[in-house]
């Protein structure tokens, strides 16, 4: 794999608060159509490597590179001029959802589009007819299209969370990083966000990103796993090499707390 054909690129990344290193010297890359699942404990620095990688999180100063779809978005540890064209290439998906509550689900959608049409357009509610379609065909897609003039504030968290990752449909996103995506779900919703992810990238080819809580679903969405403890890499692999043994050596022995349902 080349960077130039990777999601995302992270050589020798480590970021420190205080005295802790969230991150200690990272190394990873995700092709483009993979789907890998990040997993670890709380403050293993999971969401600290998501965030990263989007330019959200600056890195510390060092030998720490990380590249998305072969551009540099971050070295010397602070963000280059690369990462806001990079960052439309990327759909993010936050566990709070990040829609705005007082705006129409539609109108949280269109919000996809302002990468490509001019900012008058989108505070006006100008938007080109073609972005319209775009928006509702997503909308019926993840299917919640008939909520689509009701406030987002209004809606299930479920509700709230399909419509986040219509809003990276219409963003026309290359990858999607999602973080706790299902980490405020009930676990009905949490599987029907895991398919529409599965879906978006055995369909559509994108790559996905998604840090998670809940071992079992990373075991049951995603064909590869990372595993992060006290912010290094512990596993990289097959999901289905997430053994007792290994499972252990990342969780501890009260591994089992980290499947949402029960283990067999």
């Amino acid at each position: 794999m080349t960077a130039s054909t990777a999601v995302a690129s992270v050589r020798d990344v480590s970021k420190t608060f205080g005295a802790r290193k969230a991150l200690n010297g990272v190394s990873v890359e995700v092709a483009a159509g993979e789907m890998v699942a990040l997993i670890g404990p709380s403050g293993s620095g999971k969401s600290t490597l998501l965030r990263s990688i989007t330019g959200l999180q600056s890195i510390d100063n060092g030998p720490g590179v990380i590249e998305v779809f072969g551009t540099v978005v971050q070295k010397n540890g602070s963000t280059t001029g690369a990462v806001r064209a990079a960052r439309q290439k990327l759909g993010m998906i936050f566990q709070q959802f990040n829609l705005v509550g007082r705006l129409s689900l539609f109108s949280n959608v269109m919000l996809g589009a302002l990468g490509r049409v001019p900012g008058w357009r989108g505070l006006a509610g100008a938007w080109p007819s073609e972005d319209k379609t775009r928006a509702m065909a997503a909308l019926h897609r993840v299917g919640v299209a008939d909520y689509a003039a009701q406030r987002a504030n209004t809606l299930s968290g479920g509700q709230q969370q399909r419509g986040a990752i219509a809003r990276a449909i219409v963003q026309g996103a290359k990858a999607i990083l999602a973080d706790e995506p299902v980490a405020s779900l009930d676990p009905v919703s949490a599987r029907k966000v895991m398919e529409l992810l599965v879906e978006l990238n055995q369909r559509d080819g994108l790559g996905v990103i998604v840090t998670l809580h809940q071992v079992d679903y990373a075991i049951r969405y995603c064909n590869r796993v990372v595993a992060l403890k006290a912010g290094s890499i512990v596993y990289d692999g097959p999901s289905s090499g997430l053994d007792t043994k290994t499972l252990i050596d990342i969780y501890g022995p009260e591994f089992e707390d980290a499947f949402w349902e029960a283990k067999a």
